[in-house]
């Protein structure tokens, strides 16, 4: 018998964790584990496998919390935001002594969690955090470049564009938010500088960039953690994160909220605290999303998760481009699935390091092209019907697309 808890797993991304965790068959018991009892029994209903089971948990009960890891063979972590959540669970999950995979898109929290490192080591547990989409395939897809396709990385660009989704849930937001509030890392000319989102620095790294399936969209510096780790994984001298969040009005308005003023707040672990202020602008957004989504006219949901690596390949400048993309999903199944393969790696032993780590420092990234292509049932990754696109741009400006 081996089990996985899916924590948060009737959320956004959590539900599509299961569906693939169902449909991977790497695990005989899933359990959907969520504060909200009903809506997790019904995506059991829903989901009609004999595999699957619903409990209920408050992830800030660190004792319920520890009851219901202690049997599991993996516990994959979907409860956001990460900055408030994301230590605590990592924490009762190492104190349990099972192994970890996480979504964690916070620089803060990711930074919190690295500290853990010391603790997993010596207690054996594998810790995979930040294993979705972005960071997760972007990390990976980086890597596989940096160890099979160049011989020299000189930089690392990374640009993801999403929207539409039936459901932006609080803990989306509210990350949102925070990352605008945070003073955003970039590495740029082999040194780490921190810039804000709307100082004069950060509002130079701004810039229109064409995403495969959706067109050109202005992205704005986002404080995620492969700035943090892709440095320690790959000598190179630039790593920078840009996004944004479709319609670019729905973005903007976004934008004209947090820089009109927010409550100060400081995240937040403990149980019952809550940032002053926050939930009401929440409310507030979710509402006016409703409202933009309509009169743009926008449409299916989509999103579009862009790699850019330039280095050096045979003794010329050589750059490789990958795209993440689809229409008719976004964020939910692009973070979910990535997770959901984390966590069949590691029950598959193929993800062994003990401590806290980035996918770039512990998942093999062929063993993830590999597990893709075998539950999207394709032929060759980057081939017909394949969601990822790789594009390699010799010196001359030359395209081919590849396939693997």
């Amino acid at each position: 018998m081996s089990r996985v808890t899916v924590l948060g797993g009737c959320g956004a991304v959590g539900s599509f964790a299961v569906r693939t965790l169902v449909d991977l068959h790497d695990f005989s018991e899933v359990i959907i584990a969520d504060i909200d009892a009903n809506k997790a029994t019904s995506l059991v209903k829903s989901l009609r496998s004999g595999c699957v089971s619903a409990q209920r948990v408050d992830v800030l009960d660190h004792a319920s919390l520890l009851r219901m890891l202690k049997d599991s063979d993996v516990v994959l972590n979907c409860v956001g935001p990460f900055y408030k959540f994301g230590p605590p669970i990592l924490k009762a999950a190492i104190e349990a002594r099972v192994n970890y995979v996480d979504i964690c898109d916070d620089i803060d929290a990711t930074d919190a969690q690295l500290k853990m490192d010391s603790d997993a080591r010596r207690l054996g547990v594998s810790a995979c955090m930040g294993m979705g989409s972005s960071p997760g395939v972007t990390n990976l897809l980086a890597k596989f470049t940096a160890d099979s396709l160049l011989d020299t990385v000189d930089s690392i660009d990374l640009y993801h564009a999403h929207g539409g989704e039936p459901v932006e849930g609080p803990g989306v937001i509210g990350h949102r938010i925070h990352c605008m509030q945070l003073d955003i890392p970039v590495y740029i000319n082999g040194a780490m500088k921190k810039v804000g989102f709307f100082h004069k620095e950060g509002v130079a790294l701004q810039e229109e960039v064409d995403f495969h399936m959706l067109g050109a969209h202005r992205v704005y510096p986002y404080p995620h953690p492969e700035i943090l780790t892709l440095p320690k994984y790959i000598k190179c001298k630039r790593v920078v994160n840009k996004g944004t969040v479709l319609p670019d009005e729905y973005f903007q308005m976004i934008v004209d909220v947090v820089q009109r003023g927010l409550p100060a707040s400081k995240p937040t672990y403990e149980k019952g605290q809550k940032p002053s202020g926050l939930d009401s602008t929440i409310s507030y957004i979710i509402e006016q999303r409703e409202r933009l989504l309509k009169e743009t006219n926008f449409g299916e949901q989509r999103g579009c998760v862009k790699i850019v690596v330039s280095g050096v390949g045979n003794g010329e400048p050589h750059q490789y481009i990958f795209s993440l993309a689809s229409r008719g999903q976004a964020m939910g199944e692009g973070t979910g699935i990535p997770a959901a393969f984390g966590a069949a790696l590691m029950q598959r032993g193929k993800i062994t390091d003990k401590g806290v780590l980035p996918p770039e420092g512990c998942v093999a990234p062929l063993d993830f092209l590999g597990i893709m292509q075998e539950y999207l049932k394709l032929d060759k990754v980057g081939g017909k019907g394949s969601p990822l696109t790789i594009e390699s741009v010799d010196a001359d400006g030359n395209i081919e697309k590849l396939i693997l």
